[in-house]
């Protein structure tokens, strides 16, 4: 993935307890950097998830999460995830995710995380509601579908 193909990204440091033995990232957190970022991604839209799944009884469930490691990420670097919606369909969305070195363009990893919008009540996948694929596309700068 290219570095330009991406709009928002959100920084981290390399923390000694993210580490193995190599002194490379351990897998499991690659996983938290992408959630952590589409955390931060919705956070920059201005919704609250969890408000607005107290409000309307309906939120996001993880049903696919991937990981290509391409490099090493190593203790102490600065590092930038970038993050997309890159498919909005009818009740799910998927975000592409890539981390960086901070300022580099070399995607040291790359990744994918389907969400699908669920009703709470009944378990059952319900439309991605309106205005959340506004603030998407808003931020994308193009329609998501």
């Amino acid at each position: 993935m290219q570095r330009s193909g991406f709009r928002f990204f959100f920084p981290f440091r390399v923390r000694y307890s993210e580490i193995d033995g190599q002194r490379v990232v351990f897998n499991a957190h690659y996983l938290t950097y992408y959630d952590v970022t589409i955390t931060e991604y919705f956070r920059a839209l201005g919704f609250d998830q969890y408000e607005d799944a107290k409000q309307t009884g309906e939120d996001f469930h993880v049903v696919k999460s991937t990981v290509e490691y391409k490099a090493p990420i190593l203790f102490d670097q600065e590092i930038e995830v970038g993050c997309r919606v890159g498919k909005l369909g009818n009740s799910s969305m998927t975000f592409e995710l890539a981390i960086y070195l901070k300022g580099g363009d070399q995607a040291l990893a790359t990744g994918e995380v389907i969400w699908v919008n669920t009703n709470q009540a009944t378990h059952r996948p319900a439309r991605v509601p309106d205005h959340i694929r506004k603030l998407i596309s808003d931020r994308e700068g193009r329609e998501v579908s």
